[in-house]
């Protein structure tokens, strides 16, 4: 298994990136956490991630879940052409929705824990590999999830690390009150968690 989890695209250092994909590859972007922002604004935010993924030598193309809901095999045959996944951030309990409206969290988890692909995630994309969504409420909007999917909000994560993570910490200019509420939180709930600033990352490479 090869994760690439960091609070702010790349961190400090691309080269962690490059290695845990084993080089430059064509990668999938997945971009639905940000499903309940306005469409123009929802463009912008998949435009963003492909100049800099383009920059590093990667061949970035767009795989939206919402066009595989309830259709897992097609999701499966849409990643098969990619060699890993960039997972931008918005609101995690919508990217976690989509995934599970399409089969793609198991679907995700077979092919990421065989080493067929490597996952690279930032924000939304680094907290979807946690045991569990709780905590993150504080920052991310629940109700969001059945306006814009049809279904209530899962508080589960894909549990590929056994640990929470906590993106946007110290002094990032994207943290907002609720970092400090989710910091609170787990550490009351005595639950293990990774706060990052967003210079930060973490990589696992088993494989």
């Amino acid at each position: 298994m090869r994760l690439f989890l960091s609070s702010y695209r790349f961190g400090t250092d691309p080269g962690l990136l490059l290695g845990v994909t084993r080089g430059p590859c064509p990668i999938a972007v997945i971009a639905n956490a940000a499903d309940a922002w306005p469409p123009r604004a929802r463009d912008s935010a998949v435009a963003s991630e492909l100049a800099p993924l383009r920059a590093l030598g990667y061949e970035p193309t767009e795989v939206d879940l919402r066009d595989h809901a309830g259709a897992p095999d097609g999701l499966r045959a849409a990643l098969s052409p990619f060699g890993a996944l960039w997972v931008r951030g918005g609101n995690t309990f919508v990217l976690r929705a989509r995934l599970a409206l399409c089969g793609g969290d198991e679907i995700l988890t077979d092919l990421v824990r065989s080493g067929a692909l490597a996952y690279a995630g930032y924000s939304a994309g680094a907290c979807l590999v946690t045991p569990s969504l709780r905590g993150l409420e504080f920052s991310d909007d629940p109700g969001e999830v059945d306006a814009v999917c049809g279904v209530p909000a899962r508080w589960d994560g894909l549990g590929w690390v056994d640990y929470a993570i906590v993106p946007h910490a110290g002094d990032s200019p994207l943290a907002d009150a609720g970092v400090a509420r989710t910091l609170d939180f787990l550490t009351r709930e005595r639950l293990p968690f990774r706060a990052l600033g967003d210079d930060e990352v973490i990589v696992v490479d088993e494989s």
